[in-house]
């Protein structure tokens, strides 16, 4: 699945080229994503202007003056912007046409996205209750360390937690535990606010390099323009089982996590 810097990505991609622009017409050829595509979704955009284009967590979010567009990419879910002579594949589901003859076309083979429709000042339960945004200021060591108190749970499954803190996926905790020293199945009330200082400084660390090269390339992954990211060559211990640590060269160890695969230095993290 899509992680934040892949969907800051999209975001930052797209925002250039529908910004500004007025919604001519919306063609949803297939209603039937992981929810339901919003009843009337392309009565309430038609006409409208595109005036920003947001993220929260892992939503894109397309702000207009009376609503807004939740989007999530789901599994396999990608954006495009192109000319709207370029006829639709079989798993393009949604076009989004603008005034100057582009389109914003929606391509989910897995149909596991999702499209709402959110009337001005109006909220939804995906988005209640949410953590901070890992690269704000809120989150923080000390932010950590006040919410993992009487946590047992591993701390790997505690950054996941998407209360506690949100777009913090299985790729990037994997790398920032590595770059804290700290091994993930650690409990997560067992850790000093020092230590969750190193944690909070690494995710943030790891994911702005992250959307500065791309994103992660997964199977079904590519950049809004089609290519894909390259983030996965610095990746230091995700998908290298058994392979050499990068800093002490012994081989790097794979358990399970709630059911997700978990690599980490037995030597380096403790």
């Amino acid at each position: 699945m899509p992680e934040l810097p892949e969907v800051e990505t999209t975001r930052r991609g797209i925002s250039p080229h529908v910004i500004g622009k007025k919604v001519s017409w919306v063609d949803i050829r297939q209603d039937q994503l992981r929810w339901p595509v919003s009843p009337g979704l392309a009565q309430h955009l038609a006409g409208l202007i595109i005036r920003d284009v947001d993220r929260r967590a892992k939503y894109l979010l397309f702000i207009t003056d009376h609503g807004r567009l939740m989007l999530h990419l789901g599994m396999s879910g990608s954006l495009r912007v192109m000319s709207r002579t370029v006829e639709p594949g079989v798993h393009d589901h949604v076009d989004i046409g603008f005034d100057d003859g582009s389109v914003l076309r929606y391509r989910d083979p897995r149909r596991f996205g999702s499209m709402f429709w959110l009337q001005d000042g109006d909220s939804h339960a995906l988005l209640d209750n949410l953590g901070p945004e890992p690269l704000s200021d809120e989150f923080s060591g000390h932010y950590l360390y006040q919410q993992s108190r009487q946590r047992r749970t591993a701390v790997k499954m505690f950054l996941m937690n998407s209360r506690i803190v949100v777009g913090v996926g299985n790729i990037y905790a994997n790398e920032a535990l590595f770059q804290a020293g700290i091994r993930p199945d650690r409990s997560a009330m067992r850790i000093s606010e020092q230590r969750y200082q190193r944690l909070a400084d690494a995710v943030k660390k790891v994911l702005t390099e992250a959307i500065s090269a791309g994103g992660t390339t997964l199977r079904d992954f590519v950049r809004e323009d089609g290519s894909p990211g390259y983030f996965h060559m610095q990746l230091t211990v995700y998908g290298r089982r058994n392979e050499a640590c990068v800093q002490c060269r012994h081989p790097l160890k794979e358990i399970r996590l709630s059911g997700r695969s978990t690599i980490f230095c037995q030597h380096c993290q403790r």
